[in-house]
């Protein structure tokens, strides 16, 4: 059985994590397919927007223990590929999480990758390796602290609780909730969305936002500006404005 499934639905590419088996788990040669399936996405053009999802009713419960207990960990080195697989990697398209069950341990830290997570209702969050001394090592340290603030950050971090889908949605952790059994259906809505904007725009807004993190404010909007005058340079803000002056997407229509 495929540990890694790759769907393509339009301009869409859908990744389900699938051992079910173990609660989809990630060992060492699913980590290295989810990395070489968002490697292939990012430089596919065709391609605008992923979701990452798991099979089963439940998202990702993190390594793969069992894998650890038996010396087949996942590898954990100062560089290359993360050890869940894409979580070092800053691709230059948006991907959105759909969660149904556990996102717990490293499946919270994949989630945390993403750029946006739909969660069900009955969906669960936590750093559930906080009872076995494994440590974040997928940027939950760096991504959770800037999504929520450091000392909501530190509460889930340093205590291990799980926390329900309303808990991350007032958090900030979730930006949108579904019913049970249809956050994939709504993640695929809002990749539509996505797909359908201007697309240089799109990802050049984004990338500004994940660098300007590490940048003082001056560098910050410099490079902002950069990012702006490469989108204006390419011609679709003027596109836009004549869709605009046409009467298209008037009063926040998409």
């Amino acid at each position: 059985m495929e540990k890694v499934l790759s769907e393509t639905i339009d301009e869409t590419l859908i990744v389900t994590i699938n051992r079910p088996e173990r609660r989809n788990a990630i060992d060492r040669e699913t980590a290295a397919e989810l990395a070489a399936a968002f490697k292939k996405f990012d430089k596919d053009e065709r391609l605008k927007v992923a979701i990452l999802t798991g099979a089963n009713g439940t998202f990702c419960a993190g390594f793969d223990l069992k894998a650890v207990a038996a010396g087949k960990g996942n590898v954990v080195k100062p560089s290359g590929a993360g050890p869940l697989g894409p979580t070092w990697m800053l691709l230059k398209k948006p991907v959105i999480a759909a969660i149904e069950g556990y996102a717990v341990a490293g499946g919270f830290e994949l989630a945390l990758w993403c750029d946006l997570r739909v969660a069900s209702h009955e969906a669960t969050f936590g750093v559930f390796n906080r009872r076995f001394g494994v440590p974040l090592v997928d940027g939950g340290t760096v991504r959770l602290p800037r999504l929520i603030g450091l000392s909501r950050a530190l509460d889930l971090i340093l205590t291990g609780r799980p926390v329900s889908a309303q808990e991350a949605y007032a958090m900030g952790i979730v930006n949108r909730i579904a019913e049970p059994g249809r956050a994939l259906v709504q993640a695929k809505q809002l990749a539509l969305q996505l797909a359908a904007f201007p697309q240089k725009c799109l990802r050049s807004d984004r990338m500004s936002a994940y660098e300007g993190f590490g940048m003082k404010i001056k560098d910050a909007m410099a490079n902002e500006t950069k990012h702006g005058l490469g989108t204006i340079k390419s011609g679709e803000s003027l596109e836009g404005a004549k869709r605009f002056t046409a009467g298209v997407g008037r009063h926040g229509r998409f």
